[in-house]
């Protein structure tokens, strides 16, 4: 696959709505891979702006009323116009709002506009662990937006199927190894390492990053293969001990000089 050729050399604009903590590195995230990021969230404004886009990505976090209003907005355009989608799902298990805002607000747009498997676009629903547990079982409840050191990957992989099919979308649990699954398909990516989690905001440029793939290629491929490069950036951004800032500012560099054969040589991708 020769996603990150693909992505410098068509320009692709990808609309983010997400948290103010990590505009900063998902911008740049998308910048360094070669697409054009914009960032609006006005509610007046981004209808038009998600109608020129080639992917959205829109991110639970620190959410307000406005931010909330806008991303209905988006969502329910990118629906129409069948573009890719990337819902991170940041919070929804330690807050009753956010998860009920996915389901009553996103999910119900999508049965209402989307009567048809043909009309439906790709939909990409990210989480972590604890995140993809709280989606699945009402009764499971989180700490904060952390993951739950105590799922163990077995569980969320079978999780993580159940709800691909509920919800008719890739199901990508990040973790220690990250979980990607349509529920027929399954994959586990092993790379990363714990400096990823030492940093805020790594998630989300998770996210940005796979929006950005989609952008180029719209398939379950390139979900698993966007959870590999984040994983190799980080590897090779903590290949000598630095402290958390500088880490970011590598992670940053790493992000904009991989290319499509660094993933194939280095990519810890197992098709299940």
């Amino acid at each position: 696959m020769e996603i990150i050729k693909k992505l410098k050399c068509s320009n692709k604009l990808i609309h983010c709505i997400t948290n103010p903590i990590s505009i900063m590195q998902c911008a740049n995230s998308v910048l360094g891979l070669g697409a054009r990021p914009i960032m609006a969230e006005h509610p007046a404004e981004v209808v038009d702006i998600t109608d020129s886009a080639d992917a959205l990505l829109i991110n639970l976090g620190n959410i307000t009323d406005v931010r909330m209003e806008a991303m209905r907005k988006s969502f329910e355009t990118a629906l129409y116009k069948r573009i890719p989608i990337v819902v991170d799902a940041v919070g929804v298990a330690c807050s009753d709002i956010r998860k009920e805002f996915f389901y009553k607000k996103l999910i119900t747009a999508m049965d209402c506009i989307c009567t048809t498997e043909e009309s439906k676009p790709f939909l990409v629903i990210k989480g972590n662990y604890s995140e993809i547990k709280a989606l699945y079982d009402d009764n499971y409840k989180g700490s904060g937006v952390d993951g739950d050191a105590s799922l163990n990957t077995e569980d969320i992989a079978s999780v993580a199927k159940e709800l691909a099919k509920d919800l008719d979308a890739v199901i990508l649990a990040s973790g220690k190894t990250d979980i990607v699954t349509d529920g027929e398909r399954n994959y586990a990516v092993a790379n990363g390492v714990k400096e990823l989690g030492m940093i805020t905001g790594t998630g989300c440029m998770l996210g940005a990053i796979c929006a950005s793939f989609l952008a180029a290629q719209e398939d379950i491929e390139a979900v698993a293969e966007a959870c590999a490069f984040l994983g190799i950036a980080g590897e090779r951004a903590a290949k000598e001990p630095v402290g958390s800032g500088t880490f970011l500012v590598k992670l940053l560099d790493e992000v904009s000089l991989l290319q499509d054969e660094d993933i194939r040589k280095l990519a810890k991708i197992r098709k299940e």
